[in-house]
């Protein structure tokens, strides 16, 4: 016995069971296209950093970067496992090869690299050696992979990555050199002489006539 044709009511019905998958795709391609806009911007403000050719900006260009870039690993770690629709990872081609980021930003950073570092705050208090420029080439290397995927076409793949790879590696040395810089800046802008300072408030109160 064949079945009855189906109605309008019926497709109508069935369109609202869909709705939510459909609009979950969508975000979940939104989310996607911000997150790559937000990786392509922090790989031109590294690589511009890099350079050397705007030294004086260089801190408030990589805070600016960092903390951008954090904002869209802080959206990818709120929302549910992303499942791609492969069992096994898409071979996307040669990994991005960061090593002459990482020497150049290094360069940029010399005097300013090197900081102390805590393994994990959560089960280890072990203290290590690192390095604000390993830390941006880490960080530069796990977004170009996930970007990569997107840029082939593969949504489902590069939310995965960037999500696995945040809260796996990139996120912890994005957060780190935050940290970092803010410190540094801090240094820079309330370490200052004392007499300095007092000259200055003198000259504040008593501006010439």
């Amino acid at each position: 016995m064949s079945e009855p044709p189906r109605t309008e009511a019926d497709v109508d019905l069935r369109d609202d069971e869909n709705a939510p998958a459909e609009t979950e795709r969508r975000e979940l391609v939104r989310l996607a296209a911000d997150t790559a806009i937000d990786v392509r911007a922090y790989l031109e403000a590294t690589t511009t950093v890099a350079s050397g050719t705007s030294p004086d900006v260089a801190l408030p260009i990589v805070l600016l970067a960092v903390s951008q870039v954090l904002v869209a690993g802080a959206r990818l770690g709120a929302i549910g496992d992303v499942v791609p629709t492969e069992r096994f990872e898409p071979d996307p081609g040669p990994d991005t090869d960061v090593d002459p980021l990482h020497g150049a930003l290094a360069n940029v950073l010399e005097g300013l690299d090197d900081y102390a570092d805590v393994v994990d705050p959560i089960v280890s208090g072990e203290v290590v050696s690192g390095s604000l420029s390993g830390d941006l080439a880490t960080v530069a290397a796990d977004l170009s992979h996930g970007l990569r995927h997107f840029e082939s076409g593969r949504v489902d793949e590069a939310l995965w990555w960037w999500q696995f790879s945040y809260l796996s590696s990139w996120g912890a040395r994005a957060a780190a050199a935050l940290r970092v810089v803010q410190s540094i800046l801090a240094h820079l802008r309330l370490d200052a002489d004392d007499e300095i300072v007092a000259d200055a408030e003198f000259d504040a109160l008593h501006p010439p006539r």
